[in-house]
């Protein structure tokens, strides 16, 4: 997958492609019915499918002091489209000029003048330009003005009849509830980094840790949770099942909040390697104990919890599939 940035970076091979269009934070099941009609309209008409994103996500821009947010930050979002067959993520930089631009600049400067779009799909809700006064109703009217095909994607609805929304995302994974979060995604939610040296207490205490730093990612509720990590080695990707505590670690006086991630059945080095971690259930809160006895032993008994839901069908590694396309509204290719 080709990554550019900005508008006028894109090669020339890439003019008249088919390009889905969003902040995609998430890259939840609504997000994939965007992109994967986006695929489908491009092979149809022998065309390259791109993705428009923004880099940094606008809500950084306009409160940059706000807590890290992020469902799927830039380094995990170009692994993902990738994954999904995407030819060319096109990330736009957000920032001040970007932010005061007119939607008919947007539109007629960036999307048709800068990358020449031969198609555009967005979703039902998608706004753009200085004070989001861009919309569907205008896309419409710029596509028949300036020549360009235009999709509008429906709404994504869950079985429950809930919109898929990476707000509600976040606000399940900040509850407890990465299990529904996973059901939202059409994946489970992984935290990813490079292990860092710590202070070497949970192989003290018989629980070698691997500790990880959240970065931009959002926080979720901090607790015990039962994982499942994969190990990136000479080229191939390993998983293991395993424990994990996010949070403060109260009875040593933590003040910084990290990942500590025990793997079952496992022995090795794990320092400054990359490790992906996916949530799949919340087990219990953090606490404080009174003494190491006590620690350990409900280490020993969160261990044999997350072993037990691990084994579970519910929490296999490929439970989820992609969903199934949406029905859309189309102005045919130009």
């Amino acid at each position: 997958m080709k990554v550019v940035r900005g508008f006028d970076q894109l090669p020339a091979g890439l003019h008249g492609a088919v390009h889905a269009v969003g902040n995609f934070d998430g890259l939840h099941l609504g997000h994939r019915a965007v992109i994967d009609r986006a695929k489908d309209i491009a092979k149809a008409a022998g065309r390259a499918c791109g993705v428009i994103t923004f880099e940094p996500h606008p809500r950084h821009y306009f409160s940059p002091d706000d807590p890290p947010f992020r469902l799927t930050p830039f380094a995990r979002k170009e692994i993902i489209l990738e994954e999904w067959g995407v030819d060319c993520m096109v990330a736009v930089p957000f920032d001040a000029a970007l932010a005061n631009t007119s939607a008919e600049s947007f539109v007629g400067d960036g999307l048709v003048g800068g990358l020449q779009i031969g198609h555009l799909v967005v979703g039902h809700d998608f706004a753009f330009g200085h004070k989001r006064r861009g919309n569907t109703r205008f896309l419409k009217e710029q596509a028949a003005i300036l020549g360009f095909g235009l999709t509008i994607v429906e709404a994504h609805v869950a079985e429950n009849g809930a919109l898929y929304s990476s707000r509600a995302i976040r606000e399940l994974l900040q509850s407890g509830r990465p299990r529904d979060a996973a059901e939202s995604l059409g994946r489970w939610w992984c935290i990813d980094g490079v292990v860092q040296r710590g202070d070497a207490r949970g192989r003290d205490l018989g629980f070698p840790t691997a500790n990880l730093e959240l970065g931009a990612y959002l926080q979720p509720s901090l607790g015990i949770y039962a994982v499942r990590a994969a190990i990136d080695e000479d080229g191939a990707t390993t998983w293991h099942d395993g424990a994990a505590n996010l949070g403060l670690r109260p009875t040593f006086d933590g003040r910084t909040v990290l990942l500590e991630v025990h793997l079952l059945d496992f022995s090795g080095d794990l320092y400054a390697k990359r490790l992906d971690v996916a949530l799949i259930e919340y087990l219990r809160p953090e606490e404080r104990f009174a003494d190491l006895d006590g620690l350990i032993a409900q280490m020993a008994t969160d261990c044999a919890n997350s072993r037990q839901i691990l084994a579970r069908p519910e929490s296999a590694a490929g439970r989820f599939d992609t969903g199934a396309p949406l029905p859309a509204r189309d102005e045919p290719l130009p």
